[in-house]
């Protein structure tokens, strides 16, 4: 059994992943930042360490085996420097502790955006080059961030990647209750009718992936974690909200439109300082309008991966 420190437990990914490890046997330390934080990672059955990205040091994982880093700025809007700060700052500073701490394992929760620059995606492997000049700041910073852990691996200290992508399930905290508020609010509307593909990543296979990533996988490579096939986003999005007694209407904008509505809302946003989040960004319009099919094989080989659950079983469990 190992001691492992967690970033992000109070999160969605992090939170499944301690109480996944803390099942497993594993002693879990975990990154804490306010009172709240503290009872949630002790209601996990983790030990809460107050510390931020920012002033964490060497002492707060002490005699961790494994760091498990999932914390991320993922918001679709927010400061310029936001990005930057939580996901390639701190990300290096993770690293940096980590080795300072003597950890021989380090596995972060990376993201299919990292190789996305606004292109269509189809059966991608690993071997597509990462994105660091994206035009969307979440995925230019994400794949920035991924580089600095693949660079950090060396003797003694392996580093993992792995890559969800459209991460849902039991305990979501972004993506289902966004859906519900914009239905609620009548504001739901598809790009290109939902017509798009896309591989998706139900919770207990990503935490599956993690377990595994303890021991399998090799030093300084990442690995797309996935579900069963692909879905198109319309099929996957409207059984979600089905779940919740929901019926989406079926108001349809074209891509075209809904990039520049995106960028032209950003620009505005910007301009003005507005303090409210813009109806539709560049990144939100790109995610919902693009193919993103990828191919799970490496992870499969590798890691030993084959999901724990399938889409059908996790809709009909939501």
């Amino acid at each position: 059994m190992m001691r492992i420190f967690v970033t992000g437990a109070s999160g969605f990914v992090g939170g499944a992943a301690a109480r996944a490890l803390i099942g497993a046997g594993h002693e879990v330390l975990a990154m804490s930042r306010s009172a709240k934080s503290d009872n949630l990672i002790r209601e996990l059955g983790a030990v809460p360490v107050r510390c931020d990205l920012e002033t964490i040091a060497p002492d707060d994982i002490e005699n961790c085996q494994a760091v498990l880093h999932c914390a991320a700025f993922v918001e679709a809007w927010g400061p310029k420097n936001a990005w930057y700060q939580a996901n390639v700052v701190g990300t290096r500073t993770m690293l940096d502790t980590a080795l300072a701490a003597g950890a021989s394992r380090f596995i972060h929760i990376g993201t299919e955006a990292a190789i996305c620059h606004g292109q269509d995606l189809h059966d991608a492997d690993e071997t597509v080059p990462l994105a660091p000049d994206s035009p969307y700041p979440y995925c230019a910073t994400k794949a920035q961030a991924e580089q600095l852990v693949l660079d950090a691996s060396q003797s003694g200290f392996a580093t993992i990647v792995l890559r969800p992508r459209f991460i849902w399930g039991p305990g979501d905290t972004t993506l289902l209750p966004a859906i519900e508020a914009m239905a609620g609010a009548g504001k739901w509307m598809w790009i290109n009718h939902g017509r798009a593909m896309t591989s998706t990543t139900h919770i207990d296979n990503l935490v599956h992936a993690i377990l595994l990533s303890l021991t399998e996988g090799r030093s300084g490579e990442a690995y797309f974690i996935l579900d069963d096939g692909v879905i198109a986003m319309k099929d996957m999005i409207t059984a979600m909200a089905k779940t919740r007694g929901l019926t989406l209407p079926e108001t349809s904008i074209p891509a075209w439109l809904a990039d520049g509505m995106g960028r032209t809302m950003e620009a505005v946003w910007r301009g003005l300082s507005l303090k409210s989040d813009p109806p539709l960004t560049a990144h939100a319009a790109m995610v919902m309008s693009r193919d993103c099919t990828l191919n799970g094989q490496k992870a499969a080989t590798e890691l030993n991966y084959q999901p724990v659950i399938t889409r059908a079983e996790g809709l009909a469990g939501l």
